[in-house]
């Protein structure tokens, strides 16, 4: 395991304007083998995800462990911190340095974090694997997100984006067990792929998708219409963090939960589950889904 030091090109380096953190590039294997005997009684040596606890300390004090893959841990941290509210945007932190020999990531922040024990002294228990746990006060933010009113999928485009899914080479083909999530945009009127990302937990691979968006300068990512993806559960949280990025349209492999269909619904962000080849369900804000039923092909009979 390795940790080299990065700092991000997109920088500012005026002092007129403030600088993006100074970010560690932490390296760590994303799988190991181990032996195993299958039903045959035939040893087998297979990969598993290698799962690492990772202990953040924000200006020296202990937050939060998180169970990670690790293949970003600096964003998922900055994710992490931006997500439950902790800081406003990345430009809050100075530094981020993450040491696996230690499997500690160490956040200096710029003015350190105003109330930080009340903010964190409120917790929710999530259906989150991993973390299964928020800070009290993202509900209370709901109200004030505000999502692109005219941003909308095409049930082609709505395709393309799983076929990508589809086609790209995972940890979960190679070795399981992980949740992935990725992030789209919508450039040139076809959904592009920014990032993709997996790991043990849903939660942790879209906090890293966060990260990495607080980290952009790119007027074009930034002002595009967004597409996350995830092959988790669309729960209350993911929806939030979802609404968080300023995504208007979610896509998810797996359903939705009864509390993430109303927070959905609320901030008036297109939640569309069980999209696997052609089929999908679209819970919530249709109007956002340009449906082409006939690219669906015949509809099966049912006995």
């Amino acid at each position: 395991m390795s940790s080299t030091s990065l700092t991000s090109p997109t920088s500012p380096t005026t002092l007129l304007q403030p600088s993006l953190p100074h970010l560690t590039q932490a390296t760590a294997p994303l799988t190991c083998a181990i032996h195993a005997v299958n039903e045959y009684g035939e040893s087998l040596s297979i990969n598993i995800p290698a799962e690492r606890p990772l202990t953040v300390y924000v200006d020296k004090r202990e937050l939060v462990t998180l169970m990670t893959l690790g293949a970003h841990p600096e964003l998922l941290v900055l994710g992490y911190l931006r997500n439950q509210r902790l800081i406003a945007s990345a430009f809050d932190v100075e530094s981020i340095t993450v040491d696996w020999d230690v499997g500690v990531a160490a956040v200096k922040t710029h003015g350190g974090i105003a109330d930080l024990e009340e903010k964190t002294a409120k917790r929710v228990v999530t259906t989150g694997c991993g973390q299964g746990s928020m800070f009290g006060g993202l509900m209370d933010e709901v109200d004030q997100i505000r999502l692109p009113l005219d941003a909308s999928i095409s049930q082609a485009q709505l395709y393309a984006l799983v076929n990508t899914i589809r086609l790209k080479e995972s940890t979960y083909k190679s070795a399981g067990s992980v949740h992935a999530c990725a992030l789209f945009a919508m450039l040139g009127g076809e959904p592009s792929m920014l990032l993709f990302i997996e790991d043990v937990g849903r939660h942790n691979a879209i906090d890293t998708l966060a990260g990495w968006l607080a980290m952009q300068n790119d007027e074009a990512v930034l002002s595009a219409d967004k597409i996350f993806y995830t092959t988790g559960r669309l729960t209350s949280e993911m929806v939030i963090k979802s609404a968080q990025m300023g995504v208007p349209i979610v896509v998810s492999r797996s359903g939705i939960t009864q509390m993430g269909h109303q927070v959905a619904e609320l901030v008036g962000l297109c939640a569309i589950g069980r999209a696997t080849n052609k089929h999908f369900v679209c819970y919530s804000q249709r109007a956002r889904l340009q449906l082409e039923p006939a690219l669906a092909g015949n509809k099966p009979i049912r006995d």
